[in-house]
């Protein structure tokens, strides 16, 4: 029971105290980090996937939490080895640089793992939704069809499309907003095409099934390039792993009998 107490006093001053503190201050930090920085940052995080659910304004926190604590550690650090002055001085300017760039590096980590696993899943969803306009769907209930089947990163932005046109948002602009979350060439060609195609009143189905295929091909053709660099790959092991222990172990042997009929 003492234990629930001391569990309940600590969750009632954080919410008493912690969080309205931090809100104040996100609020403040919030009405002067604003404008085209801001909206620049909150794209860039949009498409790495939101990790953590982050706002800009949380990422220029951690940012600055990083540019503090960063260098007060290398400073322990480096007393702690008993380094020179100047040498300290190098590692907080170090510090302080790779604690900048370091959360911008992880958005554009997440930002490659997600356009390589949206990369893979578009020639399935391309077919699906060419499967369920050929069978008489509109576009919409298309998209539902697809988004019911599937649970991937294509799916979730194609979702969101569907949500922002149901609030009032134009079809066509919330469309061109999938490119921009999801920075792949293949998928602004998609996009591309199924608004031109709506346009002009072309076949949807037409267009998504030469969009599929050549999409194929190109992932065709991602494989082949990849298998053509792997020997180029393979070179830089074998020449100083590999073929040291072959030598080690094939000539070892003679180079020790050379020895030893030498010194006799």
């Amino acid at each position: 029971m003492i234990k629930d107490q001391d569990k309940e006093n600590h969750l009632s001053f954080a919410k008493r105290v912690l969080s309205p503190t931090l809100k104040k201050y996100k609020g403040r930090f919030r009405k002067k980090f604003s404008g085209e920085k801001h909206d620049k940052l909150e794209m860039k995080i949009l498409q790495a996937g939101s990790p953590f659910d982050m706002t800009p304004v949380d990422f220029r926190l951690v940012q600055i939490i990083l540019i503090i604590l960063f260098p007060i550690l290398f400073m322990i650090y480096g007393s702690l080895l008993s380094i020179s002055i100047s040498m300290i001085f190098f590692l907080v300017i170090f510090s302080v640089v790779f604690a900048a760039f370091l959360p911008t590096l992880y958005l554009l980590q997440k930002t490659k793992k997600r356009s390589k696993r949206a990369l893979k899943e578009l020639p399935d969803i391309v077919d699906l939704l060419t499967v369920s306009l050929e069978a008489g769907l509109g576009f919409d209930l298309a998209l539902h069809k697809l988004i019911s089947r599937n649970n991937g990163i294509i799916a979730d932005e194609f979702h969101r499309c569907l949500e922002e046109i149901r609030l009032g948002k134009p079809r066509r602009i919330a469309l061109k907003e999938i490119t921009e979350r999801l920075p792949l060439d293949e998928m602004n060609v998609l996009i591309n095409s199924i608004l031109q195609a709506e346009k002009l009143g072309i076949s949807t189905v037409q267009i998504l099934r030469i969009q599929s295929h050549e999409i194929r091909q190109k992932r065709k053709q991602r494989a082949e390039e990849q298998a053509m660099k792997a020997p180029i790959k393979m070179l830089f092991p074998l020449v100083f792993f590999i073929f040291p222990s072959l030598f080690i172990v094939l000539l070892g042997p003679a180079v020790i009998q050379f020895i030893n009929t030498f010194k006799k």
